[in-house]
């Protein structure tokens, strides 16, 4: 095998990996974005249920448990938020940052890097003195 066909096969190579990794990374974007949006939900509930409770005068009144059993709303929001989190919510909604992040490391010792996308960045040699 001569170079050329060396070449051309590292080229091949490179663009079915970018092609895998941008199908990759496209196919993780519409699960992160329902993530996102129940995060979102939750976490105004969560402030909603909050700043009611807070404004409550009642709040000061009774103890810590018979308060959070006076409003329910913030009660439940509040321990789905905590449930969401230990399910680890924080890294569905960041996944593909994950994957490129994790890919730009490896990619580096090759002299490339690659987008959020997926989509690969060749990096000029350096040159050696």
């Amino acid at each position: 095998m001569n170079s050329l066909e060396q070449a051309e096969g590292s080229q091949h190579d490179l663009k079915a990996f970018e092609r895998r990794l941008t199908e990759y990374v496209s196919c993780l974007q519409p699960a992160t974005g329902r993530w996102r949006m129940i995060l979102i939900v939750i976490s105004v509930c969560t402030a909603t249920g909050a700043w009611n409770w807070l404004i409550d005068p009642d709040t000061q009144k009774v103890s810590f448990f018979s308060s959070l059993w006076n409003h329910p709303f913030f009660t439940i929001s509040c321990i789905t938020l905590i449930a969401l989190f230990f399910a680890g919510i924080h890294k569905r909604v960041v996944a593909p940052s994950i994957i490129a992040a994790r890919c730009r490391t490896v990619l580096a010792e090759y002299n490339m890097s690659c987008d959020d996308t997926g989509k690969l960045i060749l990096k000029p040699r350096p040159h050696i003195q």
